[in-house]
């Protein structure tokens, strides 16, 4: 998936996702390979994420989770993420997320408890977002333009401190980045110049 084209799918899983959690309910998107097993008949075809975010909702809504190719269509939905790792007082969701998050681009966890996105990469939580920070939907475009800024590598915390992590500095309202002092720092005098 070209630049612009995944950019557009990480902004679909995010209003998506806010959408969701505004209403108090939990969601979990996958985006590229991950161990799953279906928990419901795959009976909707694959279909691009981006053409079609209503029905996108519809499924992210079932128990499971919705696995999205690296092409952006969605190929399966309703499914059980094969985790290896429970956390301590946290549900099987976030669990699911952060194995899902070893193999996969990306995860967006959907947190119907505290009504956050999370957004995973490479076994790390990167970016968190507030759906009940006034005004939200406006520091998604902000949000995505981070999510390219962000190295995986670099940043994030990995184990019970997924939900607690080190560092995190608001960048826009109801946005947290997440990640090393050392790389935020970067990042910060990189969005002053501009």
């Amino acid at each position: 998936m070209d630049n612009r084209n995944a950019r557009k799918l990480e902004e679909i899983l995010i209003q998506v996702g806010l959408r969701i959690a505004k209403r108090g309910e939990g969601a979990l998107f996958v985006v590229g390979e991950a161990d799953y097993k279906p928990l419901v008949n795959q009976a909707v075809p694959p279909f691009k994420a981006v053409e079609n975010p209503k029905l996108l909702e519809s499924l992210a809504l079932m128990d499971g989770a919705v696995v999205i190719d690296k092409e952006g269509k969605v190929k399966a939905y309703g499914v059980l993420i094969k985790t290896k790792t429970t956390f301590k007082n946290f549900g099987t969701r976030h669990s699911a997320a952060l194995s899902a998050s070893k193999k996969a681009e990306l995860v967006v966890l959907v947190s119907e408890e505290d009504k956050k996105i999370r957004i995973l990469k490479g076994g790390k939580m990167i970016m968190q977002l507030d759906a009940l920070q006034k005004d939200i939907d406006k520091s998604v475009p902000g949000a995505v333009n981070l999510l390219e800024s962000v190295g995986a590598g670099t940043i994030g915390v990995i184990g019970t401190s997924l939900l607690v992590p080190s560092l995190g500095i608001a960048f826009l309202p109801g946005v947290l980045v997440f990640g090393s002092a050392y790389f935020l720092g970067k990042l910060l005098v990189k969005r002053r110049k501009v």
